[in-house]
């Protein structure tokens, strides 16, 4: 009897947990359709001002602006972006292993400084010995502009003032619902675009100048950047959520299945003992009589 009990109290306990995970599927469903419109409808600027910028950089002077200054990287500072929640799957874990090896790399050459976004990044290089410049570890998916240009003109001071040579950025990029890609870019100084010579033939009229023009847009540059791995992270977590409640959900069906047939077994047991016992009882009174 005991036994029944056990398995019918966790029969609801995992009813309970289907209930929520279901729950926070259809939330997570909601959230990642809203941050995929946002990475799609702004993936075409965000993608083709680098390759603007190469160009740019490619045809400018290097003293046009402090952000092209090319130097030796003796000191790199390194911006990780995770998830300040988790039930995520292995969003977080395999993007901190990839940042980890990363850093380690880095390390071989440089002094590595973090920037690091997301309460998972916070949590995990506590245990690590690098020093943590700038850290937000709490809403991040609510950051707002402001807050976000702020990160921006605290890379571009550090660079600006040489405190440091080298930026980058490690992160979840969106490519599909069933895995995002782990992407590191090189942020500071902006280099040169591929193929950029091929156009050496002629070079631009700057109108106006090229250090006015470079002043406007490189720091919007490196902002919308920031920017975009962030949209990018944010669209990532919420489809690996979903898709880890949807399993989870899924898990908890096929666990309640399990769960039923064993109950089911040992109550049939229990009736087919109990009526043996009344049988052979029957059987007894008739003998005696």
């Amino acid at each position: 009897m005991s036994i029944l009990i056990d398995l019918r109290r966790r029969i609801r306990s995992v009813e309970n947990s289907q209930k929520i995970t279901q729950a926070m599927k259809t939330v997570s469903t909601a959230k990642f359709r809203k941050a995929q419109r946002t990475v799609q409808e702004s993936r075409p600027f965000w993608h083709v001002f680098p390759e603007l910028m190469g160009r740019a950089v490619y045809w400018a002077r290097p003293a046009a602006h402090p952000l092209l200054a090319q130097r030796t990287e003796k000191k790199a500072e390194i911006m990780v972006i995770t998830s300040d929640k988790g039930l995520a799957g292995t969003f977080n874990s395999n993007l901190l292993s990839r940042a980890l090896a990363f850093i380690a790399e880095k390390e071989r050459t440089a002094d590595v400084r973090l920037v690091l976004i997301g309460k998972k990044a916070v949590g995990f290089f506590k245990k690590h010995a690098w020093p943590v410049e700038r850290s937000i570890p709490d809403r991040t998916d609510k950051l707002t502009r402001d807050e976000i240009r702020e990160v921006a003109e605290f890379l571009m001071r550090q660079y600006v003032f040489q405190k440091i040579d080298a930026v980058y950025i490690v992160y979840n990029e969106f490519r599909s619902i069933v895995a995002p890609r782990i992407t590191t870019v090189q942020l500071l100084p902006v280099e040169p675009a591929p193929g950029a010579e091929a156009s050496a033939v002629w070079r631009p009229d700057w109108d106006p100048d090229e250090a006015v023009l470079l002043q406007s847009v490189l720091p919007l540059y490196v902002e919308s950047q920031v920017h975009h791995a962030l949209h990018e992270s944010q669209a990532a977590e919420q489809a690996a959520r979903m898709m880890a409640m949807d399993n989870a959900t899924k898990n908890a069906e096929d666990l309640l299945e399990d769960l039923v047939l064993v109950l089911n077994k040992i109550r049939q047991a229990g009736i087919t003992k109990e009526l043996l016992e009344i049988m052979t009882a029957v059987e007894a009174l008739r003998e005696s009589a």
